[in-house]
């Protein structure tokens, strides 16, 4: 009688363990699942570059502005497309430049300071801006400061700040060129930097 007693019990606590044992690999095949990060959507990664684009101040100096009730509007058609090519290039020839100090047009897309005078760039994907560049020398030119992303080229020039980029993860420069890609295009040849010698 004790064996056949101990047959059911022993198969009940047999069972009991084995359904316990297959449902904590089933929860650690639910974690495995969890920790394996989703490649991001392709709306997700502009979303994301979108952001940084407006946290790092990109608009400040890169979108043309007009005046408004509250001060300066980025004037929505010419988002991020540098200083417009029809408008007047002023004549710097001030003592505060020549002793260090920076000036700026009134909606910052030009300064001028003992470096000469320097344009904002046209960010936009027309051919006048970054529409023929690849994400490579996007990256060199944002967080090298090479211009047009070119090693062959010269530094640019204040004030881009292209120095605090120098941290920024390829991640955030993929997001951050894939938004630019995917903005209007606006067709703005920017004029070159002009030297101090011909201010």
């Amino acid at each position: 009688m004790e064996k056949t007693l101990f047959k059911p019990i022993g198969l009940a606590i047999f069972s009991i363990m084995l359904l316990m044992l297959s449902c904590s690999n089933a929860g650690d095949q639910k974690d495995e699942k969890k920790s394996i990060p989703e490649k991001p959507t392709n709306e997700e990664i502009i979303k994301k570059g979108q952001q940084l684009v407006t946290i790092m101040g990109c608009n400040d100096c890169h979108s043309p502005k007009k005046m408004g009730p509250m001060g300066p509007e980025i004037i929505g058609d010419l988002m991020l497309s540098g200083f417009p090519y029809n408008r007047r290039i002023v004549k710097f020839d001030n003592k505060l430049i020549k002793e260090g100090f920076p000036m700026f047009y009134p909606d910052l897309t030009a300064a001028a300071g003992p470096w000469g005078v320097s344009f904002a760039a046209n960010l936009t994907p027309d051919e006048t801006g970054i529409g023929g560049w690849t994400e490579e020398q996007f990256n060199k030119a944002l967080t090298k400061g090479k211009l047009k992303g070119l090693d062959s080229n010269r530094t640019l020039l204040p004030p881009m700040p292209w120095i605090n980029f120098e941290n920024l993860s390829n991640d955030e420069v993929h997001a951050i060129f894939t938004y630019l890609k995917s903005i209007k295009p606006v067709k703005n040849i920017v004029p070159p930097a002009i030297s101090p010698d011909k201010m």
